[in-house]
């Protein structure tokens, strides 16, 4: 025995093969843990877009209602107040057509603000593909 019969030596070319191979799966985990991150920001990234959005919306709602509320109280007041029935029909007249113009010009507000939360939520994630 002379002493070298204990040792083992690993070829070369398998070593090789397992650097490559640990290179490799360290590559393909850093890849994985990158999309899983980009993921997770896409998600959270959007959770924020729509959270920021429902927020403006429910004071855009709270806004209008308090408006509308408002328009509702002055006809009653504004009724209560005519000399005569025509005058009372005249008031209604004017009240149906300021609220009708004040409901288009509310949902078509709502209606941008719903286009828009779309395409901000969609750029969200897009943009980080």
């Amino acid at each position: 025995m002379d002493g070298k019969q204990g040792t083992y030596e690993i070829p070369p070319e398998m070593r090789d093969f397992a650097e490559k191979s640990v290179d490799q799966a360290r590559k393909a985990i850093d890849g994985f843990l990158g999309a899983a991150k980009k993921t997770a920001d896409t998600l959270e990234s959007s959770a924020t877009t729509v959270q920021a959005n429902a927020k403006d919306v429910s004071r855009k709602t709270f806004s209008y209602a308090e408006q509308n509320i408002a328009a509702a109280f002055d006809l009653a007041q504004r009724l209560v107040r005519a000399k005569n029935p025509q005058e009372a029909m005249q008031i209604q007249a004017e009240y149906v057509r300021t609220q009708f113009a004040a409901m288009q010009a509310q949902m078509k507000e709502f209606g941008s603000a719903a286009q828009s939360a779309m395409s901000q939520a969609t750029g969200a994630t897009g943009s980080k593909k």
